[in-house]
């Protein structure tokens, strides 16, 4: 089978590329990537070496398609993961619109082309920020928690938030382009006939991931705690209590390959992914881990409320383990203890990360 992934330099990109490589026999792999990112450039050396085609290029450039050999399957990993991007920092709300969403359109049409199929990574910001900041939470001291007693909203059960859950704006700049891909996706493949799944994720993450607060906090937290560089309860009172759930790209990569070899015509193509309640903690669950590991290091806190800022989010992976016999493999204090080796042996990765 041959494989054409987005964004293949990124964690997400390069992390699944390995992990599909390993499960999959005869498994060919071209990857694009404009290597924007610091890190970039280390992981397309490391990709090449396992056997994998890795050409530089710009998804927003059409004329960068026309060199691409052609695929059976596409998997869009490349996108501005900022929720703040387009706001504070992480280039300007026309960068993020051509890079998430102008992008997307030469993705499809390079689908459209080969009659590859599409898996396209979305994201749990796509859901909206006020009906994500009125879920019934308890405080419970160190974390939130969702509280049921009194029911929940549709689209969440105590497992945690599935595709039925509100996108109802606002969603934030970042989760706009996304939910739009998705609508453009569905639609191209419709017209055109290719297969369409999409994958909303909870936070991916891992050893090798880039360590910057928006693009993968776990990681970020470790390495930032690690070496006693200044940490931020921001929002929520600053205590650290809001919560996310963390997947492992690999766990992600079995359910793609589900995907991939599923031959449904119809019927639901969105599903969400993630970690969920099981694999949930707060930031100051996760400082008290780095503090057992590494020592005390205090984050300041900073009560200041930003504006795409939500207290907990977990992701519900019932439909997929459903459809897919797909479940999450990877414990949370698995991904921990492989990110805090991956610090210690990588000093400058921040640095390298670009900070």
């Amino acid at each position: 089978m041959r494989l054409l992934i987005t964004g293949i330099c990124g964690f997400a990109g390069s992390s699944l590329a390995e992990s599909l490589l390993q499960r999959r026999q005869g498994l060919s792999i071209t990857g694009i990537d404009n290597l924007a990112r610091p890190g970039s450039e280390g992981n397309r050396g490391r990709l090449r070496k396992l056997g994998i085609s890795v050409v530089h290029g710009d998804l927003r450039a059409a004329s960068d398609f026309e060199a691409l050999p052609p695929a059976d399957w596409v998997i869009d990993a490349a996108a501005n993961p900022s929720v703040l991007a387009g706001v504070q920092g992480g280039g300007t709300s026309r960068q993020l619109f051509e890079n998430n969403l102008a992008g997307l359109v030469n993705v499809l049409e390079y689908a459209k082309a080969h009659k590859a199929g599409l898996l396209l990574l979305s994201s749990s910001r796509v859901y909206s920020i006020p009906a994500l900041a009125a879920l019934p939470l308890r405080d419970c001291g160190i974390r939130f928690q969702l509280d049921g007693s009194a029911g929940l909203p549709p689209g969440v059960t105590a497992r945690g938030i599935g595709p039925g859950f509100s996108t109802a704006a606002p969603v934030s700049l970042y989760g706009a382009t996304k939910l739009a891909s998705e609508a453009l996706a569905l639609e191209w493949g419709e017209a055109f006939g290719f297969p369409v799944w999409i994958v909303r994720c909870g936070v991916l993450a891992g050893a090798g991931q880039f360590g910057t607060p928006a693009q993968g906090i776990f990681s970020y937290w470790i390495n930032a705690h690690l070496r006693k560089r200044p940490l931020r309860y921001i929002g929520f009172g600053g205590a650290g209590r809001q919560v996310r759930d963390a997947l492992h790209p690999r766990d992600l990569a079995a359910l793609l390959d589900a995907q991939m070899a599923a031959g449904r015509e119809g019927g639901q193509r969105l599903y969400t992914a993630g970690g969920g309640t099981e694999n949930a903690m707060s930031l100051a669950e996760l400082t008290a881990w780095c503090d057992a590991r590494f020592g005390p290091h205090a984050p300041e806190a900073d009560s200041r409320e930003r504006p795409y800022d939500v207290p907990w989010v977990a992701m519900d992976s019932r439909e997929a383990e459903r459809d897919f016999g797909w479940r999450m493999q990877t414990p949370l204090g698995a991904i921990l203890d492989e990110i805090a080796a991956h610090a210690r042996e990588h000093p400058g990765w921040l640095e390298m990360s670009g900070l």
